[in-house]
């Protein structure tokens, strides 16, 4: 995707100023295929929420 929006939880400024800056950075497509490259490499392992979580998110 062209776009990746960060949702920090964060306590500390100076975390928060990093993830600020963030937005500032501008991925390249040759970023963006090396990115898509690793990803999909990844094996996803185990459930996103505990069964009973999983049922109320509709999915």
């Amino acid at each position: 995707k062209p776009w990746i929006v960060p949702i920090p939880g964060t306590t500390k400024l100076s975390r928060l100023e990093e993830n600020i800056g963030a937005a500032a950075i501008q991925l390249t497509a040759d970023d963006l295929r090396g990115i898509d490259n690793a990803a999909s490499k990844i094996t996803v392992q185990g459930a996103r929420y505990p069964e009973e979580l999983q049922r109320m998110t509709g999915l």
